[in-house]
């Protein structure tokens, strides 16, 4: 962890509208002592039940959910530009199908025994508290079901304390 300084969550200074929806994130997981990560352009920030939280929604069929079920953590890397191979790689190749850790130019640590990113600028390690599956039942608006989920394949929902932010030294 040298090479990254511990904040605490209200001194981000990530837009997360830039950080979640443009720059992308990557969710990593543990599970019996392998890892698998997935990229994400969906989540958020805030604070729920008097702590500071990250949302993330799962799919069903992705790799990496079987992971953060696994476990009660999950990390969020955010990489800096120049790593949309990457981002694109691991978005679009599963975990089952292939070592695909093994393909990417990125290494791994453990923070409180959660895998995470080095090459990252941005980490949040999180607990989960929350997860509960979307149903159509719940869809205020019949636009969201029939854009977003004509397969009727409903994200889960997880709410994680966050438990650690680690930036890069040079954006403190």
């Amino acid at each position: 962890m040298s090479q990254f300084t511990e904040i605490r969550p209200q001194e981000l200074t990530a837009n997360p509208f830039q950080m979640i929806g443009t720059d992308w994130l990557l969710i990593t997981a543990k599970k019996e002592n392998k890892y698998n990560s997935m990229t994400a352009s969906w989540g958020g920030l805030g604070i729920m039940w008097g702590k500071e939280v990250a949302y993330i929604v799962l799919r069903p069929q992705r790799y990496t959910k079987e992971f953060v079920d696994a476990g009660e953590t999950f990390s969020i890397s955010v990489l800096p530009a120049g790593y949309q191979k990457e981002y694109n790689y691991l978005g679009s190749v599963s975990g089952r199908d292939e070592d695909k850790m093994s393909h990417i130019p990125l290494h791994v640590e453990e923070e409180l025994d959660t895998p995470y990113f080095t090459e990252a600028d941005t980490v949040l390690i999180c607990r989960k508290l929350y997860a509960q599956e979307m149903s159509k039942d719940c869809m205020l608006n019949d636009w969201v079901d029939e854009k977003w989920y004509p397969n009727q394949d409903y994200h889960t929902l997880y709410i994680a304390a966050i438990e650690k932010v680690m930036v890069k030294q040079e954006l403190v």
